[in-house]
């Protein structure tokens, strides 16, 4: 399988550039631009996309104090120089990197990669909480003890619109989290700072969801509410699910579902999730499809030697090489393909006019 060489030219120089990117939209992706670590990037160019994994899953006050023994920055930087290469040998094109504050995002560790490899790195903003916010986010905030506007808007806002730090690097993704504990407060205003930058910005959001508890239609809820442009969120882990009555809901709200963990087999077998794509591409639902990973080149959450043993196919070159030529055998087309992994993500990842909506 080679995947479809997107239109245009590819963005695949090899010097960091960090022009900002307009995120505009006028209606046609040919003269819509996405940000990446390389600066802006025409929609058209962005090619074959992984929309859910990570270069690196850290954790600062514990790296700090008591670093993991199999951590290594360098020999970090050169696993993921030469994954993405090999990514792009294969014909992946862009990856969006879907670490935000609370799992270590790293733009200057990232931008080390970044500059020497020819895949496109799309970076995200959010916060990584599933029940509760750090104390600061307790005091700063209208209506607070110290007041103020809140400041998860002024950071998700400045990340987009600036640059995240003094990178100058533009987040082209929201992400934000809910889990067993559902909507709780702190949450509920993470999601709706999220959704306060979508509609000004019109930078989509991926969600972590927990299938299982069947809470991506209480997060779809929640953002459409809060006039979100359901083209532009990706349910995520959804295809951790069998739940077809639970999916199909989902996909009639107009939301993409990301069947983003393959490889990651202590959360569902890749069988199920092969099954599954391929039944929703006969229901005709392959536009409203995205395929990933979630994976890293090293997390402290699930460390490489773990990973080696308990998990040797979670790696971002497994659908390419192993889930790809099975979705062709089982039925998928190319077209549906391309579909999935180009198509939807480019529309994905191009940003919604924000005048459109207001």
């Amino acid at each position: 399988m080679v995947p479809r060489e997107p239109e245009g030219r590819l963005a695949g120089r090899l010097r960091v550039d960090q022009g900002l990117a307009e995120v505009t939209h006028d209606g046609g992706s040919r003269d819509a631009v996405v940000p990446t670590y390389r600066g802006p990037v025409p929609a058209d160019d962005l090619g074959w996309t992984l929309t859910h994994e990570h270069l690196f899953v850290l954790s600062p006050e514990l790296d700090r104090e008591y670093p993991h023994p199999e951590w290594d920055a360098d020999l970090a930087v050169e696993r993921a120089v030469a994954g993405l290469e090999e990514l792009w040998d294969l014909g992946v094109r862009t990856v969006v990197d879907l670490t935000v504050p609370g799992l270590g995002r790293d733009t200057s560790l990232v931008g080390r990669v970044a500059e020497r490899v020819r895949v496109n790195l799309v970076a995200s903003t959010g916060w990584y909480a599933d029940e509760v916010l750090p104390p600061y986010f307790r005091t700063h905030g209208p209506d607070r003890l110290v007041g103020g506007p809140d400041p998860l808007v002024e950071m998700f806002r400045r990340d987009v619109t600036e640059g995240i730090g003094t990178s100058g690097v533009r987040a082209g993704m929201l992400k934000v989290v809910t889990d067993t504990p559902g909507v709780t407060p702190d949450i509920a205003r993470v999601m709706d700072a999220a959704a306060t930058v979508h509609r000004e910005t019109g930078v989509p959001i991926t969600t972590h969801s927990n299938p299982h508890e069947r809470n991506g239609l209480d997060q779809v809820s929640f953002l459409l509410d809060r006039d979100v442009d359901p083209t532009h969120v990706v349910v995520g882990h959804s295809g951790d699910s069998t739940d077809l009555d639970y999916l199909l809901a989902l996909l009639d709200t107009g939301v993409l579902l990301g069947v983003d963990r393959f490889g990651m087999v202590h959360m569902g077998s890749d069988d199920a999730r092969v099954d599954l794509v391929v039944e929703l591409v006969r229901r005709g639902h392959a536009t409203q499809l995205v395929l990933s990973h979630d994976s890293a080149y090293f997390s402290r959450v699930t460390p490489p030697s773990w990973r080696r043993e308990h998990t040797p196919h979670w790696t971002h070159d497994h659908l390419s090489r192993r889930i790809v030529p099975q979705l062709l055998e089982r039925g998928v087309r190319q077209e549906d393909l391309d579909t999935m992994m180009i198509d939807n993500a480019r529309r994905l990842l191009t940003p919604v006019g924000a005048g459109d909506r207001r």
